[in-house]
């Protein structure tokens, strides 16, 4: 058996959203993302309901394997949300998060922690910077609160 220390890198980003918690929490869901993620097209969802919920299995393409989700925590009355994405021979993260109503709209804190499983997995934990995470979810902010203002997806250039 092989024990070993984890390579890890846990992030957290407070997401400013111009809807209550009610209207952004159905639109975090396998199904639902496409709505506003261009591009975003899982393989698989394996849902009862057709839509996110507790044990819910979903796949989207990845290099060099397929990565396999499922959500273990999901509960929209109280906004919070967890997943755990298998990404085989690379990395095991866990997505939480977090809505908040504020006085206009909601925070969505987000936290990604990704542990690596191989050489190319700390390759990946090593270049899941501060820097990159913030521009992710800044990209992930500005195309939810696009598609909650107008409810029309934000499209990449040239698509």
């Amino acid at each position: 058996m092989k024990v070993q220390p984890p390579k890890r890198a846990t992030r957290t980003y407070v997401q400013k959203l111009v809807a209550p918690p009610e209207a952004v929490f159905p639109l975090l869901c396998p199904v639902r993302e496409a709505d506003w993620i261009d591009g975003w097209d899982p393989r698989l969802v394996v849902s009862a309901s057709g839509v996110a919920e507790l044990e819910c299995v979903f796949v989207t393409a990845s290099e060099p394997h397929d990565a396999i989700w499922m959500i273990t925590r999901h509960e929209p009355d109280q906004g919070r949300l967890e997943m755990v994405k298998i990404s085989p021979g690379l990395t095991a993260c866990r997505l939480s998060i977090e809505l908040m109503e504020v006085p206009v709209g909601s925070e969505a804190t987000v936290t990604y922690s990704h542990t690596s499983l191989s050489a190319e997995g700390d390759a990946f934990v090593e270049g899941f910077t501060e820097a990159y995470y913030q521009k992710f979810m800044q990209d992930w902010e500005s195309r939810l609160n696009h598609y909650l203002r107008t409810g029309r997806l934000l499209q990449d250039p040239g698509t």
